[in-house]
């Protein structure tokens, strides 16, 4: 049995008349006969009872009728899940993100506005470090992540979503809060204990704290560890020591906690959208369409600013 023996039936089924359901399905009529006949001696039953007056449906055609529509419904169906599945209408995405993507308004908007456009895509969101964002898309248990920079191995490119300030995480009571409302220069942090990602943590701010640090004339001294940064905001605003994060940050209001722009040249960080080469979904298209027209690059190691 094939699906066009139940379109010949069901064209048969509700015309009640050999010659015009021929003509509906595009075919002559003795080829129509001779497919219905072989179906119900396929299935051992009588689906229509004919005269030479009329056509009519049989008890079990009038059964088989429902059961056929229902299946040809459902190859409809299924047909048509796999043609939005192919245009990035159905189906799930992964999205592994750093804890700061949250905090820029562009990424929580790009994110609700998938949603409305793709109501039927699951997105599972993880929040991870960057060195898990980038494991998670080499390894291919996320389809996109989003990170702040880092080395990336062959296979996977990024491009940049936008670059933002980094700012000195002070205590309000602190004396360099005072004063610096426009700006303080990294060497003015020399002498504080630091509150801060540890280095296994997988942040790329991590390396980058350390070459402004260099660049300023010292090495900091690290006070605190912690891996997530409300409570690294925390512990500044306990006293324990300075930080430094990015400027989107700032949307984080914590009693005792003030935030000042560092000055110094390269104090800036970006926010990468990283993927597996030439192995973008059209999800994830999308998804990179809505983050602000940004395409996915070619295949290659990756694109955007040099690490």
């Amino acid at each position: 049995m094939e699906l066009r023996h139940l379109r010949y039936f069901i064209a048969v089924a509700e015309e009640l008349h050999f010659g015009r359901a021929a003509q509906q399905l595009g075919i002559s009529q003795p080829p129509l006969s001779q497919q219905i006949q072989a179906l119900e001696q396929e299935l051992g039953a009588r689906l229509f009872e004919r005269t030479n007056r009329r056509v009519e449906l049989s008890e079990a055609g009038r059964l088989f009728l429902e059961e056929a529509r229902q299946v040809l419904a459902q190859v409809e169906k299924a047909a048509d899940v796999a043609r939005r599945a192919q245009l990035g209408e159905l189906g799930e995405m992964k999205i592994g993100f750093t804890s700061s993507a949250p905090f820029t308004s562009r990424i929580p908007q790009a994110i609700h506005a998938f949603r409305q456009r793709f109501p039927s895509v699951h997105l599972h969101l993880k929040e991870m470090s960057s060195r898990e964002v980038v494991d998670g898309v080499f390894d291919e248990s996320i389809e996109v992540g989003l990170m702040r920079p880092l080395p990336v191995p062959d296979g996977l490119v990024v491009s940049e979503l936008f670059r933002e300030p980094l700012v000195a995480v002070l205590n309000a009571s602190h004396p360099l809060a005072m004063g610096s409302e426009q700006g303080l220069h990294m060497s003015a942090l020399a002498q504080e204990p630091f509150v801060f990602f540890p280095r296994s943590y997988g942040s790329g701010l991590h390396a980058q704290l350390m070459s402004l640090a260099g660049k300023a004339g010292f090495s900091p001294h690290f006070a605190q560890e912690a891996g997530e940064a409300m409570t690294i905001i925390g512990l500044v605003s306990a006293g324990l020591g300075v930080s430094v994060l990015p400027a989107s940050f700032q949307r984080m209001r914590i009693d005792g906690v003030v935030y000042r722009t560092l000055l110094d040249e390269g104090a800036d960080t970006a926010v990468w959208l990283v993927q597996r080469a030439g192995a973008s979904s059209a999800m994830a298209r999308a998804f990179a369409e809505l983050l602000g027209g940004v395409s996915p690059p070619g295949p290659g190691r990756r694109a955007g600013p040099p690490k």
